[in-house]
């Protein structure tokens, strides 16, 4: 690759890694993100410049944030997938008529990113997460749905990348547990997020696939774990999902 080449590919990398800064720090000035990043006070400031004049980022008194630029490009990214549009009415409907939080991930770059949240009337504020929020796959129960119908190789590849970090004292960090785990759900065809992700917070997943076994992305609904216990965690939950996602299902397969 030509010198000017790898420049400008450097020169790519370095802006993001500016807006994720940013991002990670909710809002910084110039000395916080340079050292955040150990990236000269020089060079951040210049990119920053450079960023805030094209609209993607805004400087609030010297206080720097992410531009609602980006929303335009959340919002087309979303639209983008196939899953969207078909399971945000389910999706709505299942926090409704459980007053509960329902959710839809997919999987992108071995994460799992929400790409919509219903809020039921006793939904709970737990989860530190928005849509667009990456989390690791294998701490929630929509993760572990849908790395249940990935190849094994392409879960490994994910594993290599982005390991088993432990969120709780009760994620599963063990890559043979791990596995066992994922044979158990593609039997009896939902996840449970056994306050994996936040204590006191559990959650049952279950994948949206087509005809092929191809999985599209995943749904589930959460709440307290003293709420989601005995059968209306391992019965009256799982039911509930599994049947919204059939509809996503056949809406997806055959519309």
């Amino acid at each position: 690759m030509a010198e000017n080449a790898r420049n400008r590919v450097n020169a790519a990398k370095t802006a993001f890694a500016v807006v994720d800064g940013l991002n990670e720090l909710e809002g910084a000035g110039v000395t916080e993100l340079a050292t955040h990043l150990d990236t000269p006070v020089s060079t951040v400031h210049g990119y920053l410049s450079t960023l805030e004049q094209e609209g993607y980022v805004v400087n609030d008194g010297g206080e720097y944030h992410v531009g609602v630029r980006f929303l335009e490009y959340g919002a087309c990214a979303r639209r983008r997938t196939d899953i969207y549009g078909t399971a945000k009415p389910e999706v709505d409907r299942l926090a409704e008529e459980t007053g509960n939080l329902a959710n839809l991930l997919v999987e992108e770059h071995g994460w799992g990113i929400y790409l919509h949240r219903g809020m039921g009337d006793h939904a709970v504020q737990a989860l530190d997460t928005q849509v667009g929020t990456r989390v690791s796959l294998h701490a929630t129960a929509m993760g572990k749905a849908i790395l249940a119908h990935l190849s094994e190789s392409r879960v490994e590849a994910i594993i290599a990348e982005r390991g088993l970090p432990r969120m709780t004292r009760r994620t599963v960090t063990d890559r043979d547990e791990l596995h066992a785990e994922l044979e158990v759900i593609r039997e009896r065809g939902y996840a449970i997020d056994d306050e994996e992700l936040v204590e006191g917070l559990r959650c049952v997943g279950v994948p949206v696939l087509d005809d092929t076994g191809h999985v599209f992305g995943a749904m589930s609904v959460a709440g307290p774990a003293r709420r989601f216990d005995g059968s209306y965690l391992t019965e009256e939950m799982p039911r509930r999902v599994m049947d919204a996602a059939n509809v996503v299902r056949l809406n997806l397969t055959y519309s």
